[in-house]
């Protein structure tokens, strides 16, 4: 695997890290479609434990078969695919090499009343089935947000020793924050740099609003204005949150929506700096082959063809 000049700039960023971890962000880095571009298309499936099996997989019932996933990521040449333990494991064997993957080492589920996650793999299982890197959730805000904190201090810890990268999802939410809130701009970019004081190579979060949640920012956003008309705009503002752009961000696809809304989203990441997008239910909601075209379409975006 020969790495093109804008990876390595991209690995240089991360001057703590040991040739393992390096090799594995290479991995994914290279992958696929978007391999060697800096930007990255990301599979998550984590919907099952987060909202319900048919909730996540009635509109598309191909999509129960964990093995589904693993072709769909592999056959749109996208750069990983992240799940649970239990998904992983079920075709860890079959499509070994094949694709990056990313073990999600704790969950949530729609039957808790806390704004918390269990951790439910280890470092050992992720190094057990090849995967690439873990992933972990945070809820910057939430009442268990110092002890999601520390969970993750000491998993990162175990992953960057054993080589392998940190993928972060920062989630705003809490007491003190509505809805419009968790997508404030303000607020991403705080969660965004907290993953990054964290110590992820990877971040992942929501494509932030114009809405300013906080007080205390909005006067600082008044005396130093950014550009939130845009999407671009914001995102931009986000990836300088990100120790200015020197780590890598990529944005979820959020709620239901139509291609049109997805590709256009594409665009703004792509055009604010954002290095991808992580896109699950928007996918493998699809009918497969409307899924597949949708995830080359935003790939032609990150390519800059369209």
């Amino acid at each position: 695997m020969k790495l093109t000049h804008r990876v390595k700039e991209i690995l240089s960023w991360y001057e703590s890290d040991n040739p393992g971890t390096k090799a594995n962000l290479a991995r994914i880095l290279m992958e696929g479609q978007l391999g060697g571009t800096g930007r990255m298309i990301i599979l998550p499936v984590d919907q099952g434990f987060e909202h319900g099996p048919a909730r996540s997989f009635a509109p598309n019932p191909a999509a129960y078969d964990p093995r589904y996933h693993f072709e769909l990521a592999i056959e749109a040449g996208l750069n990983a695919y992240a799940a649970p333990l239990g998904m992983i494991e079920a075709g860890a064997a079959s499509y070994a090499g094949a694709i990056p993957t990313i073990l999600k080492v704790n969950s949530s589920n729609s039957l808790s009343t806390t704004k918390d996650q269990a951790v439910t793999a280890t470092v050992a299982d992720a190094l057990r089935l090849g995967c690439s890197a873990i992933g972990f959730t945070i809820y910057p805000s939430s009442e268990y947000q110092f002890e999601m904190m520390e969970e993750l201090r000491e998993l990162a810890e175990e992953a960057k020793a054993s080589g392998l990268a940190v993928v972060v999802w920062s989630y705003p939410r809490g007491p003190i924050l509505d809805k419009a809130g968790e997508t404030a701009l303000d607020i991403c970019a705080y969660a965004a740099h907290m993953a990054a004081l964290l110590g992820a190579h990877i971040i992942k979060v929501k494509p932030p609003t114009d809405v300013i949640a906080l007080d205390a920012a909005r006067k600082t956003y008044e005396k130093y204005p950014v550009d939130a008309s845009t999407l671009a705009g914001r995102i931009s503002h986000v990836v300088q949150a990100c120790f200015g752009g020197r780590r890598l961000v990529v944005f979820s696809g959020g709620e239901a929506g139509t291609s049109e809304a997805m590709i256009e989203m594409a665009r703004g990441i792509h055009a604010g700096g954002g290095n991808g997008s992580i896109i699950g239910r928007n996918t493998f909601q699809r009918p497969r082959a409307e899924a597949l075209k949708l995830l080359n379409d935003m790939a032609a975006v990150y390519k800059g063809t369209v």
